[in-house]
């Protein structure tokens, strides 16, 4: 997982509410045994209505989603945050996510940030008027900065997954932080203990 201290970016305004992961990426996409490929799949149902934002070439190369309150509801699949990575995206933006996608989320390197209701429709507003319009997510700072309406919004994040991203530590490296410890340990274990 990469270390993660400011996304910098687009956003692409997704006004729609409980979004659940089989809508973010279909069942049918589950079948695959490689762990690239994803991003095709992405809101492929809602894509083939042309109205559809993400059809909109206005957003093409966003970086940011921004969606509606309860995102990622639904079932615990992975594949929806690798879907949305693999498009481009490297951060979402919502009021509110369900708990294991959140968590998948912080396990895989997508910044999620929940932010008010107020925050969220005025950055949409600010990026379906302008769709330039920049948005940085600051991970030293936990703060959301859109600067051309003024929006300075800090966002929860606890301090451990706040690390995670800083560091760029997924649950191997977390782990891994402490290879010495372990090394020590293997070498001095008493005969006793089980090697394997």
């Amino acid at each position: 997982m990469k270390a993660v201290h400011i996304v910098s970016g687009r956003g692409v305004p997704l006004r729609r509410s409980d979004v659940d992961t089989d809508q973010i990426i279909p069942a049918e996409w589950l079948k695959q045994v490689e762990r690239t490929g994803f991003e095709k799949g992405l809101f492929s149902t809602w894509r083939d209505d042309r109205d559809f934002v993400m059809n909109d070439e206005r957003f093409v190369g966003a970086s940011i989603l921004v969606a509606g309150p309860a995102f990622g509801v639904g079932s615990s699949r992975e594949h929806a945050v690798w879907a949305i990575q693999q498009a481009g995206f490297d951060a979402v933006i919502a009021p509110s996510f369900s708990d294991i996608f959140r968590n998948n989320c912080t396990k895989n390197g997508l910044v999620p940030v929940v932010l008010p209701e107020a925050a969220v429709t005025r950055i949409w507003e600010a990026i379906e008027d302008t769709p330039a319009t920049e948005i940085t997510v600051d991970m030293e700072r936990r703060t959301v900065e859109v600067p051309s309406i003024g929006l300075d919004e800090p966002f929860p994040m606890d301090d451990a997954t706040r690390h995670r991203f800083l560091k760029g530590l997924d649950d191997i490296g977390i782990t891994l932080v402490h290879a010495d410890e372990i090394a020590d340990f293997e070498t001095s274990r008493p005969g006793w203990m089980p090697s394997n």
